[in-house]
């Protein structure tokens, strides 16, 4: 007869599984990728690496999970952030919010953007891309509609900005100057076909 975990032992593997997710977490943020193997998780969580490894039985799945819930997370940040104001308004404030928010956490930014990881994450990272380019091409859409914004294809002014705010801040979240990010803004309204005030 196969063994069934009773609701107790479940329990108990569940918090453990999502304990050692949130070690994860702390560890890419504070070190990246490179700083995240199943040992240093392992310390983190104060659990044995062999633990980590019955939860995630490959470094490449923990990747993947703690990509998709940091990811999720920011996500949700900007849709947030862009829920209320009209079209550019909303526009502006995903990537005033993705910025600043990048800014705030540097490694665990540049991890999730740009450091060379695997063929997993880089697959991931083109979903990270689409689904904020899915939020702001509501917005535009909707400027579209409204007549607030000139006619345009929202998916593809969509994906060109976040590709073009994603450049941007690369540069910074690998040690260069937050100053490089100051004209986001206007780049994003002369992206959208409209202007900043303080450049007529």
């Amino acid at each position: 007869m196969p063994y069934r975990r009773t609701p107790k032992v479940q329990e108990r593997l569940d918090a453990q599984h999502e304990k050692i997710v949130a070690a994860a977490v702390e560890q890419l943020a504070a070190h990246g990728y490179a700083g995240c193997s199943m040992a240093a998780v392992a310390a983190r969580a104060g659990v044995a690496t062999g633990t980590v490894y019955r939860h995630f039985p490959t470094k490449a799945e923990l990747d993947l999970r703690v990509f998709r819930q940091v990811v999720t997370r920011e996500v949700e940040a900007v849709r947030a952030a862009s829920a209320e104001g009209d079209p550019v308004e909303r526009v502006l404030a995903v990537f005033e919010t993705f910025a600043a928010r990048a800014l705030k956490a540097p490694r665990q930014a540049y991890a999730l953007l740009a450091e060379p990881v695997g063929p997993e994450i880089d697959a991931e990272r083109l979903e990270f891309r689409r689904a904020f380019r899915d939020v702001v091409a509501g917005h535009v859409a909707d400027g579209v509609r409204r007549g607030t914004l000139p006619p345009q294809d929202a998916r593809l002014t969509a994906a060109a900005l976040v590709g073009a705010a994603a450049e941007v801040l690369i540069g910074p979240l690998s040690g260069g100057s937050a100053g490089e990010v100051v004209e986001l803004r206007t780049f994003v309204l002369r992206g959208l076909g409209g202007r900043d005030a303080r450049y007529p």
